[in-house]
């Protein structure tokens, strides 16, 4: 069995004997008390419903371990009494724990003074109101710190239909009335409009999104509809009385197995799920006359990147010390995240788990060769790396036991340069004055991720691994995967970072 080195360690049994508690607190507000109808949104009350088959028939979810609050029974004392009582006090550490909102997201002024410019957000209640300057009755992010710190020890999941920015291309609003419809921020009321530039690339979403280190810390998993200063949506291609969010409906569509499995192995990993809800958003955005941009986020311990986003059916045991189990979701292992009570499923071969971990479909931007098509022990071979795209190339070998060598960058290279686009690399050259030797029988996969971005990945790539160090090939992937699934905040943008990956399996007999 494979061991995540300092990131994962293999639970001792597939199933507790014991049975872990679920709750789930579900949240949708279309309809507010005291905001004008043209504020309303029509997608909250089908999506609650959506999330509920989902818990159900995707997650494990008894019918009786899920709590809807939905409009006049989502108020802001509804919200927090259910956070208490049903979610914290009802569970105990080891329990699954869901909360899912659908609704507006928005800011206020800032009374504890942890926001660097001097806003907390936070997510609408039913009975909102604009207050003297500002809106009352709603969540704070600080709240939501103050719910995850009591969670401790539980497997939490927090999913976001709204969002907590301005938008790039607009000042905040002068008058509430001014707001664009079926979108999912409500602007402060009476707020002096502020120049977008102004606060450009700062982090200003939901607390767990906000301060990523309290995710890793916790095991908490967050995903959100949008990114900083990104607007979501409603999905008006639908019929009002038919809308769901954009997020809602494809992460739900997501976990099906014939929409997100882009390597084809069974599995929806938490990556491959959310390069297709960025995918599916995009598309969205791209024939919306409003929307600057849409990257949803997921904010998770890197080491569940490739963790199944779909808890998989259990099927036969395989016999032996291998712990691993045969499912309708390809063959996978039970893992246990590090100083957590959090448990997930990831695919058993850690070959083919390498493309859960990075989550990204093979576009053929990036061509990986060897030298030969049929490798001996023994023979000597090169590698070539070709792209369309220029940037800094990270090449990995990653063998049938789980274990990685980083081809490059390495010490040996006389200079390490970004990849030119179209002009092909191939390893080692001349000037190395050595060749690569097959070593068999193996079953491996060449991992080339072309960076265009100028992300600093010294850090989980340094010179110094290449070609000396034996890693671990999950949690290498998997820190290299997480530092490329931030937030791009450069250039006067707020994006995904540009990468591109292209993958080789190869034998060795």
């Amino acid at each position: 069995m494979i061991r995540y080195a300092a990131a994962l360690l293999l639970s001792l049994s597939l199933f507790s004997a014991v049975e872990a508690a679920d709750r789930a607190l579900l949240v949708g507000i279309g309809t507010y008390a005291s905001l004008p109808e043209k504020m309303f949104l029509e997608g909250p009350k089908n999506d609650v419903p959506l999330i509920e088959k989902l818990l159900k028939e995707k997650q494990g979810y008894a019918a009786d371990s899920i709590r809807v609050l939905l409009d006049k029974d989502a108020s802001r004392a509804a919200i927090l009494a259910s956070i208490d009582e049903w979610l914290i006090k009802g569970t105990q550490p080891g329990d699954r724990v869901y909360f899912y909102f659908s609704g507006h997201g928005l800011q206020v002024k800032d009374a504890s003074g942890d926001e660097e410019d001097g806003l907390d957000e936070a997510l609408s209640t039913y009975d909102i109101a604009a207050g003297d300057g500002d809106w009352t009755n709603v969540i704070l992010d600080d709240e939501i710190d103050a719910m995850l710190e009591q969670l401790k020890g539980r497997a939490v999941s927090i999913v976001v239909d709204a969002c907590h920015s301005g938008t790039i291309s607009r000042s905040l609003s002068t008058k509430v009335a001014d707001v664009m419809e079926s979108a999912r921020f409500l602007p402060r009321p009476f707020a002096k409009p502020v120049e977008a530039v102004k606060m450009r690339g700062l982090r200003i979403d939901v607390a767990v999104v906000d301060k990523p280190e309290i995710v890793k810390q916790n095991g908490v998993e967050a995903w959100s509809a949008a990114s900083s200063y990104q607007v979501a949506w409603d999905d008006t291609r639908l019929p009002p009385e038919e809308r769901h969010g954009v997020f809602t409906l494809s992460y739900v569509n997501g976990h099906e197995i014939s929409a997100a499995d882009s390597n084809g192995n069974g599995i929806v990993s938490n990556a491959e799920l959310l390069e297709y809800v960025k995918k599916q958003s995009q598309a969205y955005c791209a024939g919306q006359t409003q929307c600057q941009g849409l990257d949803p986020q997921l904010e998770v311990n890197y080491a569940l990147l490739g963790a199944a986003a779909v808890t998989p059916a259990a099927g036969d045991t395989t016999s032996g010390d291998t712990q691993q189990q045969s499912t309708d979701y390809g063959k996978v292992e039970q893992v246990k995240v590090e100083n957590t009570q959090q448990t997930a499923y990831v695919a058993a071969d850690p070959v083919d788990a390498v493309s859960d971990i990075l989550g990204k479909p093979q576009t053929g931007d990036v061509q990986v060769s060897l030298s030969s098509d049929h490798l001996k022990t023994g023979d000597p071979f090169r590698i070539t790396v070709a792209s369309s795209t220029g940037g800094h190339l990270i090449l990995y070998d990653v063998d049938k036991d789980g274990k990685a060598t980083q081809i490059f960058p390495n010490e040996a290279a006389k200079k390490i340069t970004p990849l030119t686009a179209n002009t092909p690399l191939t390893i080692p050259d001349d000037y190395y004055g050595f060749d690569f030797e097959a070593d068999g029988p193996s079953e491996n996969v060449l991992v080339a991720i072309v960076v265009a971005d100028d992300i600093d990945l010294t850090k989980v790539a340094p010179n110094d691994y290449g070609l000396q160090k034996e890693l671990d090939a999950r949690t290498t992937i998997a820190d290299i995967a997480g530092t490329l699934k931030q937030t791009w905040t450069r250039d006067m943008e707020n994006r995904s970072v540009n990468w591109s990956l292209g993958l080789l399996k190869y034998t060795v007999y």
